[in-house]
């Protein structure tokens, strides 16, 4: 069903519609600017916390660097390293929201994925096919406007 706004020659109706018009839009503009505010606050605080824990991360791979060697497990500090770079396009994500962004970090936590955890090789062939998708996904799908000067250019 089409909605038709009728016009009026009376002028107190067309002030009032006109009105209504330039609150409707001023409430809109004044919501999306508090939603642009919450999502740079997430951001940061996403960021400052990521931050931490990567100093953290770094001072415990010092610290028993120095106390003793053969308790660093690479297994972990990779678990923890790559959890802080899947944060850290995460943050790019919440502060730039496109496709081409969106994609990357899915595509950055599927390849975590892959590498951390030690599942049957159907599963590994299944998040290989999942990014080879996203790649396509990208390549094809996404607007070369919306993709970005720091990532690769796809000619």
């Amino acid at each position: 069903m089409r909605h038709h706004t009728k016009q009026t020659n009376d002028p107190k109706l067309r002030e009032r519609m006109e009105k209504a018009a330039h609150r409707d839009h001023h409430t809109e503009h004044f919501f999306r600017r508090v939603l642009h505010y919450i999502e740079r606050t997430i951001a940061v605080a996403t960021l400052v916390v990521l931050v931490g824990f990567l100093i953290l991360e770094f001072y415990q791979i010092i610290t028993c660097a120095i106390d003793d060697i053969h308790s660093l497990n690479l297994h972990d500090i990779l678990t923890n390293i790559l959890t802080i770079v899947v944060g850290m396009e995460f943050v790019r994500m919440l502060i730039d929201t496109t496709p081409a962004n969106i994609l990357e970090v899915l595509t950055v936590a599927m390849t975590r994925h892959i590498i951390l955890t030690h599942d049957d090789y159907i599963s590994n062939l299944v998040c290989v096919i999942c990014i080879a998708g996203l790649f396509a996904i990208r390549r094809y799908l996404v607007r070369r406007s919306e993709l970005k000067e720091e990532m690769v250019d796809i000619e």
